[in-house]
C-alpha cells in the first residue's frame, strides 16, 4: 500500500512547499522544523492504521471511555538527514522506542555507487510495529538494504516506510523488494538524475538541515 499525502488538499502541502523553496531553505532552523512538522502529520496518518483497545480514563469528576493504541511503534531513522523527520514522529508517538542506522553512498570514478551500512542501534524489534523514517527516497537502494537487514534480524509485525519526497524509480524499487511494507510519501517526483538526485526534489536534505559535508 502506498499513501501519498499531497493527493489530498492538506496543510502538509505548505510545509513541503517551504522545504523545496530555495529562499526559505536558507533558514536551517525552519528547514528542520518543516521536516519535523511533516513527520508529525505522517505520524497522525499512520496511527489510523494501528489497532486500538477500549480504555477507561479517570477524570476529576468521574470516568471517560476512549480507545488507545494497543502497541507503541518503534521509530527508526537513517542518520543524519532523518533526525528532524524522526523527531516529528516522536512528538506524536512520545512513548515509542527509537532505532538508528547510519548508511552512506560511496561513488566510484565510473559514476556507479555502492551502499555501505556502518552503524545500527535498535531495541528488540520482534513482534513490533516498525516505522522507518527517511526524508528522501532516491534510488531506494539504501532503504531496502537497511530494511532487509532489520527483517532478517527480527520477526517484525508491521513495517511502515515514511518519506517526504520519493522518485518514481525509487518507489518502484522499494515496492519490488519490500512488498510487505506500507509506504507513506509526501510527494513523488518523476525524474532521477544520473547522479541519483531527485528532480525537482529539494537538494541535499542533510546539508540543508545541518551544513555542508566534506
Amino acid at each position: 500500500m502506498v499513501t501519498i499525502l499531497t493527493k489530498q488538499n492538506t496543510i502538509a502541502n505548505h510545509f513541503l512547499a517551504e522545504l523545496r523553496d530555495v529562499r526559505i531553505q536558507q533558514d536551517r532552523m525552519r528547514f528542520r522544523r518543516n521536516l519535523e512538522r511533516i513527520g508529525e502529520i505522517m505520524a497522525y496518518e499512520i496511527s489510523k492504521s494501528f489497532e486500538y483497545k477500549a480504555t477507561e480514563v479517570e477524570t476529576p469528576l468521574g470516568s471517560a471511555n476512549t480507545h488507545l493504541m494497543s502497541n507503541q511503534p518503534v521509530i527508526t531513522t537513517i542518520i543524519r538527514a532523518g533526525l528532524p523527520f524522526h523527531q516529528g514522529f516522536l512528538n506524536y508517538f512520545d512513548r515509542a522506542d527509537s532505532a538508528f542506522i547510519a548508511a552512506f553512498r560511496h561513488t566510484k570514478k565510473s559514476g556507479e555507487f555502492e551502499i555501505h551500512k556502518k552503524y545500527q542501534n535498535t531495541p528488540n524489534l520482534d513482534d513490533k510495529i516498525v516505522i522507518v523514517a527517511d526524508p528522501m527516497l532516491a534510488t531506494g537502494r539504501s532503504l531496502v538494504l537497511c530494511c532487509k537487514d532489520l527483517l532478517s534480524d527480527y520477526n517484525i509485525r508491521e513495517l511502515h516506510i515514511a518519506t517526504v519526497i520519493a522518485s518514481e524509480e525509487g518507489l518502484q524499487h522499494v515496492q519490488a523488494f519490500l512488498p510487505e511494507a506500507q509506504i507513506w510519501v509526501g510527494e513523488v517526483d518523476k525524474e532521477l538524475t544520473s547522479k541519483s538526485y531527485i528532480v525537482p526534489g529539494l537538494g541535499d536534505a542533510g546539508d540543508l538541515a545541518y551544513g555542508n559535508k566534506e
